[in-house]
């Protein structure tokens, strides 16, 4: 037994399938008999990547335009289902237009959504979400009793993006209903943050500062060594909320989830909220000279010392190689 039908909101820039997308097909071609994405603009371009990773179609509203994704896929997902073609459960990935989504959609259909999820466990027929509480130390499971369709937004990282080595996906499309004074609304300029090296999130080596690096100019200490390794510069968010760093750059429950091969934790005395976010590394080395600090409790290496006098150290062996 499983769920009949999963349709993913699916994210793309440039022709390009969106991480999230991809990790969210992973978990669910292994909880439905059909998973399909939905999309806007030209799905044909996305369909060979989709239908690799086990999508079956991609279903498209077309080109949004000056307009915003979130009123539009919405309200296509809330059609389909009122007509009684659409799924029994939509996935949306915790990013700023899948949370966009899952709200609309929550009021055109009267029906809460699940969030911050880490994990998807199929109970019968019905879908559970398994959600971090309390910083993370406990998980509770969360399921719908209702008979409409089940929302849930999930934490990126959550499953691993992996190739089902399925045909390209066929294409449809979908209608977009009225969309009232939400059809006004357009977007004006986008603004794209400017980044050398590996996205944070996608990185296989992460670099992160915390507290302990004493002021803003020892962050750079960070970034050299990043860029040394190949790797993505991150930060505690008591380095962004100090202004050292934009929000972009934290890791934690409230940021972003990596989970690198490697993650470097320099000065970071390892609160639950931090940890929720990097805990899932492969490799995690840590540098603190409080040798009490939690980071050390989840720490695969520690170094027990002064951040000012380690990196500068390793940072010039890695130069010198």
């Amino acid at each position: 037994m499983g769920i009949a039908k999963i349709w993913i909101y699916g994210e793309s820039t440039d022709g390009s399938v969106a991480t999230t997308t991809l990790e969210l097909l992973a978990k669910a071609r292994q909880l439905a008999d059909t998973v399909d994405v939905v999309v806007h603009g030209d799905a044909s371009v996305l369909a060979a990547e989709l239908g690799d990773h086990g999508a079956a179609s991609v279903l498209s509203i077309g080109d949004l335009g000056d307009g915003l994704p979130g009123p539009r896929i919405a309200s296509a997902i809330a059609g389909a289902v009122a007509a009684g073609s659409g799924p029994s459960v939509v996935l949306c990935g915790t990013t700023y237009d899948g949370r966009d989504v899952a709200g609309r959609l929550s009021v055109k259909l009267d029906a809460p959504v699940i969030t911050n999820v880490v994990d998807l466990i199929l109970d019968g027929e019905r879908l559970l979400g398994v959600e971090p509480v309390f910083g993370g130390t406990t998980d509770v499971t969360t399921g719908f009793t209702g008979d409409t369709a089940a929302i849930f937004l999930v934490r990126p990282k959550s499953f691993a993006a992996e190739s089902a080595g399925g045909a390209a996906a066929t294409v449809g499309s979908l209608e977009v209903g009225d969309l009232g004074n939400t059809a006004g609304s357009v977007v004006r300029d986008r603004f794209v943050e400017e980044s050398s090296g590996p996205k944070l999130d996608e990185a296989a080596i992460v670099v992160s500062g915390g507290r302990g690096l004493g002021d803003a100019d020892k962050y750079e200490m960070i970034e050299t060594l990043a860029a040394l390794v190949k790797g993505a510069p991150g930060a505690s968010r008591a380095v962004v909320d100090a202004g050292w760093v934009p929000y972009s750059y934290q890791v934690g429950q409230t940021g972003k989830v990596v989970k690198p091969t490697v993650y470097l934790a320099c000065g970071i005395s390892g609160a639950t909220q931090h940890l929720v976010g990097m805990k899932g590394s492969q490799n995690i080395i840590a540098i603190n000279k409080d040798e009490e600090a939690p980071i050390f409790g989840i720490a695969d290496l520690g170094i027990v010392g002064d951040v000012h006098k380690v990196l500068p150290r390793l940072i010039e062996a890695l130069q010198n190689r």
